[in-house]
This record gives structure tokens, C-alpha cells and sequence, in this order.
């Protein structure tokens, strides 16, 4: 350690402190601004060591001062800038006794100066060392004593320090947080202070939009107080007006107690109207119905049977007219549009003797010209395709070799052209059509519709995707009912006419076709196209239901012309053995045989329904104009001469 002079700064060793014990204690506390300037400073000179005299001697300290010994005590390390040691002066230990006693002087040696004792003086000698040993040992024993003094003030001393360089480094957090709580809170003072220039911007617009309203409060005052005059006034003028007002509200009440009455009235009146309106539809359902019986029969031919027949000779076509001239070989009479005449040279076998013509009379419901449009076609079953809306089972089909227009005459070249137009988009219209006419009487309909066609005895559905063979077969609807119908059949329903005339051209192209030496365009089956009515009435609590069914029927073919072979001759094969069987089922019905072949063939089968008479029946025998078909013509007009001598049951209509 180095020695505290009288003015001295500390000489210690870096990373030391030097302490004096105390009674002079003087602490200076490390701070980090004054440690860090005297560190800036740089070391201080030592001061001179204190000497002091072992004879005991004085010293060179003023009086009344004892001298001090400084002590060494390292600094505790911390956070931050270098800390100077701690300095503490404490005084020096001077005779016996305790730290801080007053000094005891030495022996003065006699005569101003230490007597050295002789060499023989063994004892006085030994007894001078003995004082010395006993001087030296109290002076080890006081040393002891102020060591232990000064190590237990250094403790206390130490622990004083590191608490308060504890409490500094508290006080060091102290400062960063407030530090930062001051940073958070003057910037939510200058947050608040804007806020508070908003809020004074706002005040201030708020004070201009109040002096406002208080302006207007003003004027709406003096405008109110103007007003009262006008409301007083006004309710006087409103007293007034009420009293008229329930003088006329009397006079109405006794106008509309008078209306009341007629309106019950007419509300009996029309009740009664409705019930006369009802009646006469029912008297027009009957009448209607009695037409068609009274135009199924013939008044003079007893023989005339209940199936209406009809026949149509189509027109020659561009490319036929340049090989025939004319046709007179069919034969029209004048106001006569139920029959037709042909006509045939016949020569002599054994000479050229010209024979008289042979003449082949046939009388139908209707016989229609080459001339004759598909709307006056149209018109002359009209009335039977309303009975199908009146609940009645209606059957309308077209027989006729190839190429003879039942295809056409039934669907048209085109659904969707008005003019050529064929019977089935033409029904379709009338029902629809007729459906609105009789919502207005309270009746409302559903309309269901499916397409089939009959093709190599196989029934195949045209509405899908791809008609499939093998998949549909007729079958009892009931093991207690004739009625016929085919399970797996796709009925869709419709809700219009344009919704049934889409379904109509998905079946016209499904639908099997073939070129032919006969015809380009020959239908190689039997289509049918059936149209479910249901119709319900409310009101009257009346249900009615029928069927609609157009049929158009494959042409019969004769082998030699139609030159079919492969896959076109059984075609032609199927479809002339399914005509025979109509044709068997025709003349078994016309002699009223006990039994009618109808499962000859799916076509009378599916058939039966219609041709065993709850259906009115309807067939159009198509004729070919040519020359060359002039045996096909008559073989066809025979067979429907033999139709239209059938006499089938009564049609009934399926209401309740």
C-alpha cells in the first residue's frame, strides 16, 4: 500500500482503493460523472510515505493530530464507466491500548541519550532486551487489535459499498424507466395535444354550426308563429270540411248498404250464371261427342262401320311431273269430296280390241284432292282433337305404301313452318290452346309426352339419347284391366307447345330412315307419338284424363320394286308382315270374330287399347299419284274400305 501524506491524493494500484480507519473517516462515494472525470483526469502523484520513528519518537504531524495510515480496499465491479477507489484516512496506532488511544511516550534514555550498557552487564542487557521483547510484543498485540478493528470496518465498509452500488444500479433502472415513461408520456402529450387541437377545431366548427341553427332556430320561430295564425285558420276551414265530409260519408254509408244488396244480388246471379255456364259446357261436351258419333255414321250403309276414315292423294312431285302427264287414272267427281274413282284401260287377251274402262268407285268420310293444304286437313279433325280435352281416348294414324306422304301429312316436312305443318305439331297448338280457353272455366291441365317407334318388332324409344332395342314390352297396366302400356317408356311432361315441338324434332332425328329404289327417304318403322291429358276442376270437383295418340305407319313395299336386300329386306319383311296383321285384326274385327289376333304383332298389340274401341278411331289412307302404283293404290284403298266398315265399341269419357 502507499502512504496518505498531509495533502495527499491516493498512489494506489489500478483496480484498488485505499482506506483509512477511522476516528478521521472521510467516504467519498463512487459516481459515475466524478469517477469518470477523475478516470478522464488521469493518475494523481502519490504522496511522500509517512515515516514514523520506532524509538518513539514524535512525529513530523502538527500537534493535537495523530498521523494516518491509509488503507487499500478494491473496487466492486459493475456495470458502467470505471469507478475511483474509495479513499478513508484512518489515524495511527500510537502505545497501548486501543485504536484512537492517546500516545504513550518512550523511556527517555538518561542524560538526553540512550546509556549503553556495559559488556560484562549481562543482566542489565538481558533485562533491556526483555523490555524490548515485552515493548515489541505489546506493540504485535495493538497491531492485532487494529487489524482485526480495520479487516471488520473493511467488511462493514464492503458491504456498505455494494449496497450502494446496488441501490445505484436500482436507481440506474429507475432512471431508464422513467426515462422511458417519459418518452411514452410526452408522446401522448403531443398525441393529446393534438387531440386536443381537433377538439378545438371541432368546437370551433360546432360553435359555427350552432350560431347557425340559433339563426335558423330563429327564423323557424317567427316562420312557426306565422304559421299558428295559418293552422287556426286552417282548422276551422278542416272542422268545416269534416262536417261535410260526415254528412257525405252518411249518405255513402247508405249508398253502399244499397250496392251491398246488389251485389248480393248479382253474386246469386252469377252463381246462377255459373252453374247455367257449367251446364251448357257439359250440354257442348255432349253435343260435341254426339257430332262425332252421328259423322261416324252413315245414314244411307247400314254397313258403314264407327272408324272414320279419311283419304289423301298427294301431289306429283317436280321430278315425277316429267315422266307423268297428269292422273287420270284417279278420278275426282265434281261436288262430291267423299269419293274417288280409278281408273284402267284393260285390252282384249286375243286381240287389239280396246276393252271399257275398269272403274274402281270408293266412298270415305273425306277424300282430299293433290291440292288440298295440310290446314285443310287439319280442320276436318279438329274436332276430334278436342274430344281428347273433353277426357275421350283419341287415335289418329296414317296407312299407305311408301313414298304415298304419310310422313308428311303427320309430321310435316318442318314442325316449326306454319304453312306445311303436319296433324301432330297442329294437335299439339289445339290443345294448348284449348287448355287456356278452359282455365278461364276453372279447369287446369297436365300434359305428358312420349315417342316410340316400332322398329323389326322392337319397340325403341326416340326421346333418348340412343334408342335402344329390346329394353321396352307392352304389359297390362293391371291383372284387372285390358288397358295397355309400356313401363320403361320415357314420358317427359311439357307445359307447352314449343317444349312438345322441341321433343318432336329429337324424335325425327332418333327415328330410323333408309333410301329406298321407292323413296329417298322411307321411314323403316312405325312411330308413335302419345300425348297424356289429365285435367282437374276444382271448383266442380271433376277429374278427366285421356290419351292422344298419332301414328304414323311404315309404307308396305312390293320386293320386285323396292329391289330391298340385306339389312332393307328384313326391314321390308317386319313391316309387311306387322301391315298384314292390321289387316288381320281389321277383318277379324269387321266379322265380329270372337277372337282378334292383336298379339299377332307389337303393332296391334300396342294398338289393342284403341282398335277395341274406347278410343275414337281415326286412320288418313294415303295414295301415291304415279301410274306405275296404281296396284298398290287399289290394294290400299280396299284395306282401308274395310277399316272404315268396322264397327268397334262406343267411346266413353274417362271423367269423374
Amino acid at each position: 500500500m502507499a502512504a496518505v501524506g498531509s495533502g495527499g491524493s491516493v498512489g494506489a494500484a489500478p483496480g484498488m482503493a485505499v482506506v483509512a480507519p477511522l476516528p478521521a473517516l472521510t467516504s467519498r462515494l463512487p459516481v459515475r460523472r466524478a469517477a469518470a472525470k477523475r478516470a478522464a483526469s488521469g493518475p494523481q502523484p502519490a504522496a511522500p510515505e509517512q515515516k514514523r520513528a520506532r524509538s518513539g519518537t514524535a512525529s513530523s504531524q502538527p500537534p493535537g493530530r495523530a498521523p494516518l495510515r491509509a488503507l487499500s480496499v478494491p473496487a466492486a465491479p459493475g456495470p458502467g464507466p470505471p469507478r475511483k477507489a474509495l479513499t478513508v484516512t484512518a489515524a495511527p496506532r500510537t502505545g497501548k491500548g486501543n485504536c484512537g488511544a492517546a500516545p504513550v511516550p518512550a523511556e527517555a534514555p538518561v542524560g538526553g541519550a540512550h546509556r549503553r550498557r556495559a559488556a560484562w552487564d549481562l543482566k542489565g542487557q538481558l533485562s533491556d532486551l526483555r523490555a524490548a521483547l515485552g515493548n515489541q510484543k505489546e506493540k504485535a498485540q495493538r497491531l492485532d487489535g487494529e487489524n482485526r478493528q480495520l479487516r471488520e470496518q473493511l467488511r462493514e465498509l464492503q458491504e456498505a459499498l455494494q449496497e450502494r452500488e446496488r441501490r445505484v444500479e436500482e436507481l440506474d433502472g429507475c432512471v431508464s424507466t422513467l426515462s422511458t415513461e417519459l418518452e411514452k408520456h410526452r408522446q401522448e402529450s403531443e398525441l393529446r395535444g393534438q387531440q386536443l387541437e381537433e377538439l378545438r377545431e371541432a368546437d370551433r366548427e360546432l360553435s359555427a354550426r350552432l350560431e347557425a341553427a340559433e339563426a335558423q332556430l330563429h327564423q323557424t320561430k317567427a316562420a312557426l308563429a306565422q304559421s299558428d295564425s295559418e293552422v287556426a285558420e286552417l282548422r276551422l276551414r278542416a272542422e268545416s270540411q269534416a262536417r261535410r265530409l260526415r254528412e257525405q260519408e252518411e249518405l255513402h254509408e247508405a249508398e253502399v248498404a244499397e250496392l251491398r244488396a246488389q251485389n248480393q244480388t248479382q253474386s246469386q246471379r252469377l252463381q246462377e250464371k255459373e252453374e247455367q255456364q257449367h251446364a251448357l259446357e257439359m250440354e257442348r261436351r255432349r253435343l260435341h261427342n254426339l257430332v262425332q258419333e252421328l259423322k261416324f255414321l252413315w245414314l244411307f250403309s247400314p254397313t258403314q262401320g264407327n272408324i272414320r276414315v279419311f283419304c289423301r292423294v298427294r301431289p306429283l312431285l317436280a321430278a315425277e311431273k316429267e315422266k307423268q302427264k297428269g292422273m287420270e287414272h284417279l278420278h275426282f267427281p265434281p261436288q262430291d269430296n267423299k269419293t274417288l274413282v280409278l281408273l284402267r284401260e284393260e285390252e282384249s287377251h286375243i286381240g287389239r280390241e280396246r276393252k271399257e274402262d275398269l272403274k274402281y268407285d270408293f266412298s270415305f268420310d273425306r277424300v282430299f284432292r293433290p291440292s288440298a293444304s295440310q290446314e285443310e286437313v287439319f280442320e276436318e279433325i279438329s274436332l276430334l282433337v278436342q274430344s281428347a280435352l273433353d277426357g275421350y281416348h283419341v287415335c289418329i294414324f296414317a296407312y299407305g305404301q311408301t313414298g304415298s306422304g304419310k310422313t308428311y301429312t303427320m309430321e310435316g316436312p318442318d314442325a316449326l313452318d306454319p304453312e306445311r305443318r303436319g296433324m301432330i305439331p297442329r294437335a299439339v297448338r289445339q290443345v294448348f290452346q284449348g287448355a287456356q280457353e278452359l282455365a278461364e272455366k276453372g279447369w287446369q291441365y297436365r300434359f305428358s309426352a312420349s315417342f316410340l317407334e316400332i322398329y323389326n318388332e322392337s319397340l325403341r324409344d326416340l326421346l333418348g339419347a340412343r334408342p335402344e332395342c329390346g329394353e321396352l314390352e307392352i304389359r297390362r297396366v293391371s291383372s284387372a284391366s285390358e288397358e295397355l302400356h309400356v313401363p320403361n317408356l320415357r314420358r317427359i311432361p311439357v307445359a307447352s307447345e314449343d317444349e312438345v315441338l322441341q321433343l318432336l324434332q329429337t324424335a325425327t332425328a332418333n327415328r330410323s330412315v333408309a333410301r329406298t329404289a321407292l323413296n329417298d327417304h322411307s321411314s323403316r318403322s312405325h312411330s308413335i307419338f302419345q300425348l297424356r291429358i289429365d285435367g282437374t276442376n276444382a271448383a266442380r270437383e271433376l277429374r278427366c284424363s285421356s290419351v292422344l295418340s298419332l301414328v304414323d305407319l311404315a309404307g308396305s313395299e312390293r320386293l320386285d320394286k323396292s329391289q330391298s336386300q340385306g339389312k332393307r329386306l328384313r326391314e321390308t319383311q317386319s313391316i309387311n308382315t306387322s301391315l298384314s296383321s292390321l289387316g288381320l285384326v281389321i277383318m277379324a274385327l269387321a266379322k265380329k270374330e270372337p277372337h282378334i289376333p292383336y298379339r299377332n304383332s307389337k303393332l296391334t298389340y300396342l294398338l289393342q287399347n284403341s282398335l277395341g274401341g274406347n278410343a275414337k278411331m281415326l286412320m288418313f289412307v294415303n295414295i301415291s299419284p304415279l301410274e306405275e302404283n296404281f296396284s298398290e293404290s287399289l290394294n290400299s284403298l280396299r284395306f282401308a274400305s274395310k277399316v272404315n266398315e268396322c264397327v268397334v265399341g262406343t267411346a266413353h269419357a274417362n271423367r269423374k
